[in-house]
């Protein structure tokens, strides 16, 4: 035979301490993604009894195989006529992480299953884990509010996985290694009686059969979480194939620790695609050839594990099918070493597994925040226009699990300013140079202007004195004019001249008489008597015609220059309105447009334009933005109105 490995035990430290050769009745129990478990018996009269403590460390061994790590935990003392013996129950050391919990609030949104991960393991007070390997890249919405165990938390991120996944790990070197992983597909072996079967039992339920799923999540009422948003508006999930099998079987699932509707409807699908058939487990005796035929070096018989896809082949039952590998377990390592017990398919859930989910479900909803639903009210007023709209910033928290309402009202009133008049500092100020040119004016059309009429009358000048006066010298031959012609007749062909104070008649063919002729240089003597000059004015208008015409002017190239000495201008306070109000606006909300463009409006919904996740989720921890923008001068009078639900998770309990 193989040889024998008995248990070994190792303190808080690490340190191997004892090899337990007296142990009898060691048996374990492998179950996929579950808390493995183990046992064995010491005689009460064991030297060795005194090292195994609580929380000491032990290997189980089947033989030469190393089965695993595991944590004292209970112990049950026997002693009676016929028993002398202490049993002690082993936990998986995975279970260290049942000692670190998380207080308060938790939350991991669309981070990698790596990060979310290694976040959890970050919690351990004592590094006792660390991760290794992750097959596995998804973005889910994690919460968790004061989950007495770390160990769950880590078991529920790949609970909204809809593919198939298995906890591995390495707990031969410390820290150990945590490895999330894609199980095996193809067939290990084959399994059929008379070869390696002892007996079988498939068991059969369609108590839990589901077709139809209704998921439901953390909140209540109108703000519990639902699929809706994540599956076309339809609140369950339904295969129709099984349906068509087996008719429409509903089941309302609720589960208030998903908070997201994503990770909600996948755990949702995972569920539906386990109960869309009835419960098929299979339990098989097996026969454990391994330790003999290893003996006998022969080829040796397959070694399964937790996870393994085995091919059951049964003529008298009529079963030829695929099934994994989901628990594990021998009742007796050295009393019955060949004896192996295997179940395969869905595991039937016995009534202590059972009874401990409906209390971790109990604790959990008993610690779980469920929020409430809060009206927030957001009011604003200010100047603005085309160039500066109307900012409103408003956040909103990470808390917010759910936004039911969200709506714009605002109106759009005249530009207020509330003063006139800055000081002044005066200056010098010199205009741009003037290139100078000729400049027309406008055109004149021209035309007749009468000025008003005049009555006439006689005038007389100032009296004169008289006296001789003497004309400057002339030089030169010349004569005088004596008589002038007046140009009229007497009598026949007479004129009538003027001569001194009378008239004269002269012959027509002698109109003007002359005085001699005068030779040489000579002055003129006139002797003019005192008198005055009288001359008689008779009523009579005056007309002036100006003709069309235009004016040019030339400027000369120059400057102007003018200074303005140091002054202060008074300020005058009070309320001034702009004359005008625009007449449309622009609204954004989150950069996205709005198609409202009149200068007011009522209860506007503003859930379509606000920023969303890759979800199509509203973004969370941010600060949303309005922007009003009118195309003119105005003051906007604007109020935001949220209905939102909250789990409040952060501050005090003021």
């Amino acid at each position: 035979m193989a040889t024998k490995r008995y248990p070994m035990v190792y303190d808080l430290q690490g340190k191997l301490i004892a090899v337990l050769n007296k142990a009898s009745s060691i048996s374990y129990e492998l179950i996929k993604n579950q808390l493995w478990t183990a046992s064995f018996t010491l005689p009460l009269n064991d030297s060795k009894l005194k090292y195994v403590q609580p929380k000491y460390h032990i290997d189980i061994y089947d033989y030469d195989r190393r089965i695993g790590r595991f944590i004292v935990n209970p112990k049950q003392t026997v002693k009676n006529e016929s028993t002398r013996e202490v049993t002690f129950e082993l936990e998986h050391v995975w279970s260290l992480l049942h000692s670190d919990v998380l207080f308060g609030y938790h939350q991991f949104t669309n981070y990698p299953t790596r990060t979310v991960l290694e976040g959890l393991l970050q919690q351990q007070e004592v590094m006792h884990w660390k991760l290794g390997k992750c097959d596995f890249t998804r973005y889910f919405h994690y919460g968790w509010e004061n989950e007495d165990s770390l160990l769950n938390a880590i078991r529920s991120v790949a609970e909204p996985f809809d593919v198939p996944y298995m906890w591995t790990w390495d707990d031969s070197s410390y820290p150990y290694t945590l490895n999330l992983v894609e199980p095996p597909t193809t067939v290990k072996d084959v399994i059929k009686y008379a070869y390696n079967m002892k007996g079988i039992e498939v068991y059969e339920d369609p108590t839990n059969l589901i077709t139809r799923i209704y998921p439901l999540g953390s909140g209540e009422g109108i703000n519990q979480v639902n699929i809706k948003k994540v599956n076309n508006g339809v609140p369950y999930l339904q295969d129709n194939e099984a349906v068509k099998k087996y008719n429409i079987h509903k089941r309302i699932w609720v589960d208030t620790r998903f908070e997201d509707a994503a990770s909600l409807k996948a755990s949702a699908q995972a569920l539906l695609d386990k109960y869309k058939e009835p419960l098929r487990s299979f339990s098989i005796s097996a026969r454990d050839y391994t330790v003999e035929e290893r003996e006998k070096k022969k080829k040796a018989f397959q070694t399964y594990s937790v996870g393994d896809v085995i091919l059951v082949h049964d003529l008298d039952t009529d079963i030829h099918e695929e099934q994994r590998v989901e628990k594990y377990s021998k009742s007796d390592v050295y009393g019955a070493p060949q004896d192996l017990q295997l179940e395969l398919g869905n595991l039937i859930p016995d009534i202590t597994t059972t009874t401990t989910d409906l209390e971790k479900k109990q604790l959990v909803n008993e610690t779980y925040s469920q929020g409430a639903t809060n009206i927030d009210s957001r009011d604003f007023q200010d100047n603005c226009d085309d160039n500066y709209p109307a900012v409103i910033r408003f956040p909103i928290p990470n808390d917010v699990v759910n936004i039911n309402e969200m709506t714009l009202t605002f109106e759009t009133a005249k530009y207020r300013a509330y003063s006139k008049a800055i000081e002044g500092g005066g200056a010098t100020v010199k205009s741009t140079e003037g290139g100078g040119g000729t400049t027309k004016s406008t055109s004149s059309g021209g035309g007749s202007t009468q000025t008003s009429s005049s009555g006439g009358g006689v005038s007389k000048s100032t009296a004169s004195g008289g006296g001789t006066t003497q004309t400057s010298s002339a030089g030169g031959d010349h004569d005088h004019v004596m008589f002038m012609r007046l140009g009229g007749t007497v009598t026949g062909s007479e004129e009538a001249y003027l001569c001194g104070g009378g008239i004269v008649s002269l012959l027509a063919d002698n109109p003007t008489l002359r005085t001699a002729s005068s030779s040489g240089d000579h002055t003129h003597a006139v002797n003019i008597p005192a008198h005055t000059h009288s001359f008689e004015t008779p009523n009579h208008t005056h007309n002036v015609s100006i003709p069309a015409h235009t004016h040019d002017v030339t400027l000369p190239n120059h400057t102007h220059e003018f200074t303005l000495p140091n002054h202060t201008h008074a300020i005058k306070h009070g309320i001034y309105e702009y004359e005008t109000l625009p007449t449309s606006v622009q609204i954004t909300v989150d950069g996205n447009v709005v198609p409202h463009t009149a200068i007011s409006g009522e209860n506007i919904d503003l859930i379509p334009y606000l920023q969303k996740d890759s979800d199509g989720r509203i973004s969370r921890g941010r600060y949303a933005e309005i922007k009003i923008k009118p195309n003119g001068l105005a003051r906007i009078n604007a109020t935001v109105s949220s209905r939102l639900f909250i789990q409040s998770r952060i501050g005090g309990n003021y």
